[in-house]
């Protein structure tokens, strides 16, 4: 005799197998118990929304659960439930919110829980909880919520005549059919909204945002007044001092961050008043997963630390190049594109000796090869324990893409290998925190002479203030002290450029 059924689910499509089941579950709860039988949508995830597992904002599964309820004559009450690390008192944080948001205290003397899947369902029933199954109790099962999303995302029309009409209507009026396909197929992004999941988002935003007055005093003087657009814009911290010019207080500020860390960040600052235009807008997306504004409509567009993720995380050149046509694409003529990044020095194929320190740290017989599925700060742990030498090798053995070296005989602190190959590991060696992220990133795979050629083909014109430079702090504090460069006979090389700054503007009369 139950007065309310709890159903927990991300619940991004609603069946009409789940209007039918639920419909009679609650009649008949209703008649036993001589009472009204509410419905409790716990929504799981609630807190995230444009992540391939959970591709809907809260706010339109809440709208269509809502248009569900009266469509079916159910009474409902829809409770958010923030995501939560995994965890065996998953049950108990649920009947907490809801309680904490309601004020109903459910218990297993006037609630049954609805769900199917079993390793939830049983946590409940650790509880006390009943338990109807749902689409579990049905031989054989129909399709669950999520294949029916995956049908959409596949382009198989057969998903509507799978959901209820509140979710069509919910998902045709506010043009979520092919949002959700392209965030589900988004073959760069993960799951949880980042480019990699073993990335320490917190020590990224803070390292960004001790750098964005140095990034921003740089470009500030090529900036265009008008629609100013960040793309990967971190947690909005150039955006912050673009804020405060008094030049671009007509201007429209707008980020554009794919990490939903980062983005959600960016979100409770502007909530907070950390921006004093009214002007200013947050968008979650991914760069390639196609066009983000309409042709000719952008006067400025920064790019900070962008375009080698780019590079690493799609298709190397053909993403690099299918951005820059983008951002070609929505500039407007005379507009401006600032890139800064890291760089490739020239002649990157050329071979090189290397000589690394061993006497800062341990020296063992064989890198690790197990990294990938150890816990963080055991891999921080470990890496900060490795000579500079030592680090060589196991970059080697972590990098994504191909590392030849090889030690030169009779000196073990000596290696052979290209320059851009030796660039790429001294730029990223002390990066233990975030390891196994920085190893999936290229720095070196684009030259100066290379960003040139593509941008010039694309149609840009290159401001003579473009260029590569070296960052000098970074050589002297992070390179130079545990390592020297020489050509293949022994002469000493001086250290080349690790950066790049690019002022692009797109033709008046294009």
């Amino acid at each position: 005799m139950a007065r309310y059924l709890l159903f927990p689910g991300r619940h991004h499509v609603l069946t009409r197998f789940q209007a039918d089941y639920l419909s009679r579950l609650a009649a008949r709860e209703a008649a036993a118990s001589d009472g009204p039988c509410t419905v409790v949508w716990a929504v799981t995830s609630a807190n995230h929304g444009n992540t391939r597992r959970n591709p809907v904002p809260y706010h339109r599964r809440e709208a269509a659960i809502e248009r569900f309820s009266v469509l079916t004559g159910l009474r409902s009450v829809v409770v958010p439930v923030f995501d939560v690390v995994a965890t065996d008192r998953f049950a108990e944080v649920t009947v907490k919110t809801v309680a904490a948001v309601t004020g109903l205290e459910l218990t297993p003397a006037d609630t049954v829980l609805a769900c199917s899947t079993p390793e939830v369902a049983a946590m409940y029933r650790r509880l006390g909880f009943p338990v109807a199954g749902v689409e579990a109790d049905v031989d054989p099962p129909p399709p669950r919520p999520w294949d029916v999303l995956l049908r959409l995302a596949a382009g198989d029309d057969s998903w509507r005549d799978l959901a209820h009409p509140a979710s069509v209507d919910v998902f045709d009026r506010y043009g979520l059919e092919g949002h959700v396909r392209s965030v589900v197929d988004d073959p760069v992004v993960g799951a949880e909204g980042g480019l990699t999941a073993t990335r320490d988002y917190r020590s990224y935003a803070e390292a960004f945002a001790e750098a964005a007055r140095r990034k921003w005093d740089a470009v500030r003087r090529y900036v265009r007044p008008g629609r100013i657009v960040d793309i990967g814009c971190g947690a909005g911290a150039v955006l912050e001092l673009a804020d405060r010019e008094p030049a671009l207080r007509e201007s429209d500020l707008i980020g554009v961050e794919v990490a939903r860390h980062l983005f959600e960040e960016c979100v409770h600052k502007k909530a907070q008043g950390a921006f004093s235009n009214p002007n200013v807008y947050f968008y979650q997306r991914n760069v390639l997963g196609g066009a983000v504004f309409a042709p000719r409509s952008v006067d400025t567009t920064l790019t900070f630390a962008l375009t080698h993720e780019i590079w690493s995380y799609g298709e190397r050149m053909a993403s690099v190049r299918r951005f820059v046509q983008a951002i070609y694409d929505h500039t407007v003529p005379g507009g401006v594109w600032i890139n800064s990044d890291v760089c490739g020095p020239d002649g990157a194929d050329r071979p090189v000796r290397l000589r690394l320190s061993t006497a800062d740290g341990a020296n063992p017989a064989q890198p690790r090869t197990d990294l990938a599925v150890a816990p963080p700060a055991e891999v921080a742990a470990y890496l900060r324990g490795l000579s500079t030498r030592a680090r060589l090798d196991q970059f080697a053995v972590d990098f994504a893409f191909p590392f030849g070296h090889r030690p030169v005989d009779g000196a073990p602190e000596v290696v052979e290998t290209t320059l851009g190959a030796a660039m790429d590991f001294l730029t990223r060696k002390d990066y233990p925190d975030n390891w196994l992220s920085e190893t999936r990133e290229q720095f070196c795979g684009l030259e100066y002479a290379d960003w040139k050629a593509l941008l010039a083909d694309v149609g840009f014109e290159i401001d003579p203030a473009s260029g590569a430079w070296r960052n000098d702090w970074i050589v002297d504090h992070r390179i130079a002290p545990v390592a020297s460069l020489s050509t293949i006979d022994g002469r000493p090389m001086d250290w080349p450029v690790t950066h790049v700054l690019l002022v692009a503007r797109r033709p008046v009369n294009s």
